[in-house]
């Protein structure tokens, strides 16, 4: 698990200001009518403008500065001028910003327009699995209690996890040890330490937990064609308890 500096999570704070200001922009942008790609084009030049670099941007290839995964999308939507959203849509906008050499990673699902109650309700489920999750990430425990806790939120109230998707590490590079699932044991995991930054990440969706990867080699979609939401923060474990880098 990464030990940063005093002088790392500062420019980890700034790198997650930046992600958390441009998710903020992104989020006034959505509304019936407009495309992925032009989300896309105009998230980039505010990172830029703000002093960040789009990391995900050439990422293994990964040709976008934000992942748009829209509807039964779980993950790494890549934009396009052919997806156009609608009302009723939900779309889960994924961005890392790299900030002289460090990372902020965040996700959060949108409503476009006026949404059903179930997908609302998936909504906010999947964001409060994150903080239920938070709240047993302190010093000395088992990373497990985060990913536990995080899996029984989502299931006591009807949905499933995803698991072969799961939070990470973060800090000079966008992914490093150790993975974070969000299902699991609270005996599973490395000891959590002080001053690691992680990026807790809940993939909740409506329906059965299984996914697959489209032709495109990175988009990831429920197999049942049901809606899926994502919620993530990058945060720092302190000596009291955790900082939210991204909010």
């Amino acid at each position: 698990m990464n030990n940063l500096s005093p002088a790392e999570i500062v420019l980890m704070k700034k790198a997650g200001e930046i992600t958390r200001d441009a998710l903020n922009f992104c989020e006034k942008l959505i509304k019936p009518g407009i495309s992925t790609k032009e989300l896309d084009n105009l998230v980039e030049k505010f990172i830029i403008n703000s002093g960040g670099l789009p990391a995900c941007k050439g990422y293994e290839g990964y040709p976008a500065t934000i992942c748009a995964s829209v509807n039964d999308m779980v993950v790494h939507g890549i934009p396009s001028d052919h997806v156009i959203l609608k009302e009723g849509d939900i779309i889960s906008v994924d961005l890392v910003v790299n900030y002289k050499g460090y990372h902020g990673d965040a996700t959060r699902t949108f409503p476009v327009g006026k949404i059903s109650e179930e997908k609302a309700k998936l909504i906010e489920v999947t964001k409060q699995c994150f903080f239920e999750g938070i709240k047993h990430l302190k010093v000395g425990h088992r990373l497990g209690e985060v990913s536990h806790a995080i899996q029984e939120y989502a299931e006591k109230n009807g949905f499933s996890v995803v698991r072969e998707l799961v939070g990470h590490g973060i800090g000079k590079s966008m992914h490093e040890p150790p993975n974070v699932p969000n299902y699991g044991k609270v005996t599973d995991g490395p000891i959590i330490t002080e001053n690691a930054c992680l990026a807790i990440e809940p993939m909740i969706n409506m329906g059965r937990k299984e996914v697959w990867l489209i032709e495109d080699g990175w988009g990831v979609v429920t197999r049942d064609g049901k809606a899926s939401a994502h919620y993530e923060n990058t945060v720092h474990v302190t000596k009291d308890g955790v900082e939210i880098l991204t909010l």
